[in-house]
């Protein structure tokens, strides 16, 4: 198999459940405790792994919060672009995401906040403050059905179609 395979096999059975002893994930990749291992960690080093990361059904912990999407519109500064108005908003503790855009706007900010309040402040006062930033819009997040290719709440035990003769 090539290195890069074997690689990208190690990072999705590391995606799907990184609670895998090394001994449990050498024998479903097919190689030894100790290659997994050192494989492991080259990519935590090379940042490759950036950070292993629970996925919490927050609303079935009785934990009350408010998740907003903003579309930004921004002005890309000469020589660095979008970067360093990028790296403005991802610098607040609020912002949980935030990517480049192709289309209709430049950044997504994901955030969260206690209330719709504390979002709305941290968007009139914080970021469309910003020089360099054109416009927001604001989508508040409803209800979370799939995170990270993960059902958060899956309550169907069969998932098959029935077939009838």
């Amino acid at each position: 198999m090539e290195k890069d395979a074997e690689v990208k096999e190690l990072l999705e059975l590391l995606e799907k459940n990184h609670n895998h002893t090394v001994e449990e994930m050498a024998v479903m990749l097919g190689r030894s405790p100790a290659e997994v291992q050192a494989q492991i960690k080259q990519l935590e080093d090379e940042k490759i792994i950036v950070t292993y990361q629970p996925i919490i059904n927050w609303e079935k912990a009785g934990v009350d919060s408010v998740t907003a999407i903003i579309e930004v519109k921004i002005t890309p500064q000469r020589e660095v672009g979008f970067d360093a108005l990028a790296e403005r908003i991802y610098r607040f503790p609020e912002v949980r995401s935030l990517y480049l855009m192709s289309g209709a706007f430049d950044l997504l900010v994901m955030l969260e906040g206690q209330t719709l309040r504390e979002i709305a402040d941290f968007v009139s006062t914080k970021l469309s403050t910003i020089e360099g930033v054109i416009s927001t819009t604001t989508h508040f997040m409803l209800k979370q059905y799939k995170y990270a290719g993960v059902i958060i709440e899956d309550e169907e035990e069969d998932h098959r179609l029935v077939v009838t003769p």
